[in-house]
C-alpha cells in the first residue's frame, strides 16, 4: 500500500484523509494499483523520470514540480492538477 509521491511514502495513515473504512481503503488500493500499472501511465511514468533526470544533469531546478505530459514541461504539483482548471471530464 506504500506509494512513492514526491520522496515521501504515501501510508494507510495519509488516506484516513477521506475518512474510508478500512475496506473501501483496502479497495480503493487496489483500484489505484490498477489504474498506475496501466500501459499508459506505465509509459507517462518513464517518461516522467527520463526528463527529471536529464533536467538535473542540464541544471534546471525540477523540486517539487511535476513533468506535464499534455504542455510538455516541469509546473508545480498545483498547476499539474485537475486539466488547467477545466477539471478532468473534460481532459482528452
Amino acid at each position: 500500500m506504500e506509494e512513492r509521491r514526491q520522496g515521501k511514502r504515501q501510508t494507510k495513515e495519509s488516506m484516513a484523509q477521506q475518512n474510508l473504512t478500512p475496506t473501501a481503503q483496502r479497495m480503493k488500493a487496489i483500484r489505484d494499483k490498477r489504474a498506475a500499472m496501466t500501459a499508459d501511465r506505465r509509459k507517462k511514468k518513464a517518461e516522467n523520470q527520463r526528463k527529471r533526470r536529464s533536467a538535473k544533469k542540464a541544471g534546471i531546478n525540477v523540486n517539487q514540480k511535476d513533468y506535464d505530459h499534455k504542455d510538455r514541461r516541469f509546473k508545480s504539483i498545483k498547476a499539474n492538477r485537475g486539466n488547467d482548471g477545466q477539471g478532468t471530464k473534460k481532459e482528452k
